[in-house]
């Protein structure tokens, strides 16, 4: 029996690729009933890029927290496997053909690197804003990325998702999100 991608879950796509692309990836999926197949920032996002969007974020909960859809047998492979998600989710997000969604995710992923690198809090935030403003080219969003990188202060990114996809959508993803990091 035979599904197309539209079919499948965002899950169902994501560890099946990884499954096929790899027998190491395939080891490091965690088995069905164990999975948490739970939408965090893709909610906040223009429709038809959560499995981009699902893909890049279970890459970083494979770096810095906890991954939804995997359990690697040790931090190597954890790295590896988040690189190669965060790579799987560039390339379907560069299939709809809008430059600036690419972008806006390099911007994120090396934001974050440095937030963890520092020690400093902001990631949600981060992740917040751009998924609410994704592909928009909105200066709000430089704006915001540049106060949580220059300042520390992710108040900026945290107050443009509240105002695009609302106050409990985004308190729904952060709380989320902060029981996923460490």
């Amino acid at each position: 029996m035979s599904s197309s991608v539209a079919e499948l879950s965002v899950w169902d796509v994501i560890a099946g690729e990884a499954e096929r692309e790899s027998a190491l990836w395939a080891a490091a999926l965690r088995p069905m009933a164990e999975r948490e197949e739970e939408a965090i920032f893709s909610p906040l996002a223009p429709a038809g890029f959560a499995l981009g969007l699902e893909s890049i974020y279970e890459g970083y909960l494979l770096h810095y927290g906890r991954p939804r859809l995997f359990a690697p047998a040790d931090s190597a492979t954890a790295i590896l496997l988040g690189d190669y998600l965060y790579a799987h989710g560039l390339v379907r997000l560069a299939a709809h053909g809008e430059v600036g969604v690419v972008e806006d995710f390099a911007e994120l992923v090396s934001l974050c690197a440095q937030l963890r690198a520092d020690d400093r809090e902001g990631d949600g935030a981060a992740w917040a804003g751009t998924a609410v403003l994704l592909g928009t080219r909105d200066v709000r969003l430089e704006t915001g990325r540049a106060a949580l990188r220059l300042q520390a202060d992710p108040a900026p990114l945290h107050a443009v998702a509240e105002l695009e996809a609302g106050p409990e959508a985004v308190a729904h993803a952060l709380a989320l999100h902060a029981g996923r990091v460490d």
